[in-house]
């Protein structure tokens, strides 16, 4: 029934408009009582998203269960598993990323959810970095980072049409979050590249001169 009735609202809503589509519409396409709309979704805003809670719960499941995995790949594992949501049914998740774009309301309900992943994720990593020192803050910023780099990837799909596959892009993204926090960081911070004419580094506060020197040398190799 939950399908059926996501199914017969987002019809409306390409066929009508969201804003123009009420409730009593959904179900009377689902022919269905209102009553058995509201025991599936709180709102008809919930309709667009009907695949999120399950997804939710699959990855605070998957969270649960990684035992001693280096915790960033854990998260950007975890991470891969909504992409997967959207993969599987390429059409849907297009109409649906063009229908948010429209709709203000669908935007920043969208981005509620998106929320509720990162701080799964950071839950998650809080509980392996513990609560002393910068163990918090290391777990926002990583889940941030996660979401982050998962979403990029995964709207330039997305915004494509669908075309192809999203996991090259996506785990490109997710590559960079696992090389600046994974296990095979550089300790004091994330690794140096050089990619190119420009070298970006990060130090820590404080750090002594002939180490920054040492890890801009690393990176630049000898001139």
């Amino acid at each position: 029934m939950r399908e059926v009735l996501a199914e017969a609202a987002f019809q409306l809503f390409l066929e009508r408009g969201f804003e123009q589509t009420t409730v009593d519409d959904i179900v009377a396409r689902a022919g269905v009582g209102r009553r058995s709309f509201f025991r599936y979704f709180p709102s008809k805003e919930d309709a667009v998203f009907p695949d999120h809670e399950r997804c939710l719960a699959d990855m605070t499941a998957f969270l649960a269960q990684v035992g001693d995995a280096d915790p960033v790949d854990a998260v950007c594992d975890a991470a891969r598993l909504v992409l997967r949501m959207y993969s599987a049914n390429p059409e849907f998740s297009v109409q649906r990323y063009r229908l948010t774009r429209e709709v203000p309301g669908l935007r920043t309900y969208e981005l509620s959810v998106v929320r509720r992943y990162e701080q799964t994720m950071a839950g998650y990593l809080r509980g392996r970095y513990g609560g002393s020192g910068d163990g918090a803050l290391r777990a926002e910023v990583i889940a941030a980072s996660v979401v982050a780099a998962h979403n990029n990837g995964l709207r330039a799909w997305l915004r494509s049409g669908g075309e192809g596959g999203a996991e090259a892009a996506v785990d490109h993204a997710l590559g960079l979050v696992q090389n600046v926090w994974g296990s095979g960081a550089a300790p004091g911070g994330p690794p140096v590249t050089a990619d190119g004419d420009v070298v970006v580094m990060v130090a820590a506060k404080g750090a002594p001169m002939w180490r920054v020197v040492q890890q801009i040398e690393s990176a630049i190799g000898p001139g």
